[in-house]
């Protein structure tokens, strides 16, 4: 059902949505503000996460992310982060909901799921695992095998276009085992692109990328018309791209707001290990 012109009940505390105290993270049944937005594209109530060995990963975590928003989930190492986006992708089940373009994340909506979301792992080696660039960047496209011959050419075009709008077209035939931390980075990217996936989830997007690299990425992410979340310890690439910042502290949601409201707070900053 399409509901772009829905009413969504977003969840903010008192005046910006910035919580002052990290002892107090924004709790699940905070005083809700409801405004009119676009269509709600991630929704995510209640969620926490334990892992088998009992280590607590995230606990009563809730937010929303509105189509074609932007947003960067920042904090220290260790709160949760990563996780947050192995559930939103359905690699990871929790305690809690979570929904996706208002589909449930569960067994039964994972195929779904996963061709509405892209993710991008911070490491790329742990997503790269065909010979060449080209089979990589082909894979997501998923051709039943009695089709793919004579569609080779075809998929091959989609390729190298995807690649060109990365600045990476000259890797199509290379090695994936011989790229640079920063052309894996552009081939995983393209990989998860070539399928077109609604949102964009990101990993560290800047880890191990050369200056050069960084600035490209920030300049196409800010260009991208979808749906990005993204996770990062780069606060400049955060304060740049995204249009709402979202603090984690030892898998809690500690504050939410605009890039000023996050970001300029120096003491909040501190408080929180960045």
């Amino acid at each position: 059902m399409d509901n772009r012109e829905e009413t969504t009940e977003i969840i903010r505390p008192e005046a910006v949505a910035v919580s002052r105290s990290l002892e107090s993270p924004i709790p699940a049944e905070a005083r809700t503000v409801t405004i009119a937005m676009a269509a709600t594209a991630v929704e995510v109530r209640g969620l926490s996460y334990t892992f088998p060995d009992g280590t607590v990963a995230l606990q009563d975590v809730s937010f929303s992310v509105a189509e074609k928003e932007k947003v960067a989930i920042i904090g220290p190492n260790g709160a949760g982060k990563s996780t947050l986006l192995l559930l939103l992708n359905g690699l990871l089940r929790g305690q809690g909901l979570v929904k996706i373009s208002g589909l449930e994340v569960c067994r039964r909506n994972v195929k779904a799921i996963r061709s509405k979301t892209g993710l991008v792992f911070q490491n790329p080696d742990d997503q790269l695992f065909m010979p060449t660039v080209l089979d990589d960047v082909a894979f997501g496209l998923c051709l039943p095998s009695e089709d793919r011959d004579g569609q080779r050419r075809q998929v091959a075009e989609k390729v190298k276009s995807k690649l060109k709008e990365l600045r990476a077209e000259h890797l199509i035939n290379r090695s994936t085992m011989r790229l640079s931390p920063g052309e894996k980075k552009k081939v995983a990217l393209a990989g998860v692109l070539i399928t077109e996936p609604e949102i964009l989830l990101l990993d560290e997007p800047t880890s191990g990328l050369d200056p050069a690299s960084r600035r490209w990425l920030e300049d196409y992410l800010k260009g991208l018309e979808r749906t990005l979340i993204m996770t990062t310890h780069d606060l400049e690439l955060a304060r740049k791209v995204a249009q709402r910042i979202i603090l984690m502290r030892r898998g809690q949601l500690v504050a939410e707001g605009s890039p000023e409201d996050i970001l300029d707070d120096q003491e909040l900053l501190e408080a929180s290990g960045l």
